[in-house]
């Protein structure tokens, strides 16, 4: 079992990571380092510098803090040896993930830059059913509530923090892990809200004919689907990727869960001497970002 440090204790680590690495079989949680956040039963660290002073034993650690400033904590962490577990975007823009991407390499560590969505139980399905298989068209329908999902959290409103790119990544990278071939962006449309720097809602166009549809706006039920026409038929991912449907014929999906998925697969990149840093989601979005036309919204109050 590796010692690991969680870096950033807010929302997704106390909902996720913290839970997880609890019943891992892999890791113990054996600091944290948060401006505020602790976990109950787990050393503390304030400064990041500090923790790598202190505590040299801990030999992998997991970044869940905002990307804008991940890449100075990812890097000081690849410095001092430590092999990293970035999460999702794995940074503000892609220079900045290869910049980590070659330091890890020279230094002989691991460095997964996950996509927590690939995890989800009908991911490995859907992959396995396309092979073969041409994908003719479809919709990725993407729509959530900004005000439940992140509470008052600015960041994602920042430049870097990609608005309604943040959970619409999500779906991109399952669409990036499923496809039998590649796919480019053709053309985007974003609504900025007139006070923000990042979109709330954007429309995306690919090249093999499926559209996206991501918005910030959706109160009461969410909704998070991709359904993709092949020659073979037609392919549903439900619930963010943990229903698949063939058809209409539901098919079994893989009970594992997103983030213990994410360690399993952390653990195995650690005993292979590997790393894992697939940025296809990232490049649909910062191609979104580069190519889309922008529109003015109403401007946006939590």
């Amino acid at each position: 079992m590796r010692d690991l440090c969680l870096v950033g204790i807010g929302k997704i680590a106390r909902d996720q990571h913290v839970p997880t690495l609890r019943a891992s079989p892999d890791f113990r949680l054996a600091a944290t380092v948060s401006r505020e956040g602790t976990v109950e039963g787990v050393e503390s660290f304030r400064d990041f510098g500090a923790f790598l002073e202190a505590r040299p034993g801990v030999g992998v650690v997991s970044l869940c803090l905002p990307p804008q400033p991940r890449f100075a904590y990812a890097e000081a962490a690849l410095r001092a040896g430590r092999h990293v577990m970035l999460e999702k975007p794995p940074g503000q823009t892609l220079a900045e993930v290869h910049r980590l991407s070659a330091l890890a390499a020279e230094r002989g560590l691991t460095l997964f830059a996950t996509w927590h969505s690939r995890m989800a139980g009908g991911v490995a399905g859907a992959r396995d059913w396309l092979k073969g298989r041409k994908v003719r068209g479809g919709t990725i329908t993407w729509r959530e509530d900004v005000r439940h999902w992140h509470p008052g959290q600015d960041w994602v409103w920042a430049s870097g923090g990609m608005g309604v790119f943040d959970p619409g990544i999500n779906a991109l990278s399952i669409l990036t892990a499923i496809l039998p071939e590649p796919c480019h962006l053709l053309s985007a449309t974003l609504e900025v809200p007139s006070d923000r720097q990042t979109p709330i809602a954007a429309r995306l166009t690919l090249s093999n004919g499926v559209l996206c549809d991501f918005d910030w706006r959706q109160e009461g039920p969410q909704t998070w689907d991709i359904v993709l026409d092949t020659d073979g038929g037609r392919l549903t991912l439900r619930e963010g990727g943990g229903k698949l449907l063939v058809g209409d014929e539901e098919r079994p999906s893989d009970p594992t869960g997103e983030y213990p998925g994410l360690y399993k697969r952390l653990a195995e990149l650690l005993g292979k001497g590997e790393s894992d840093v697939d940025l296809a989601p990232m490049v649909l979005v910062e191609d979104a970002l580069s190519l889309g036309e922008r529109r003015a919204t109403d401007a946006f109050a939590w």
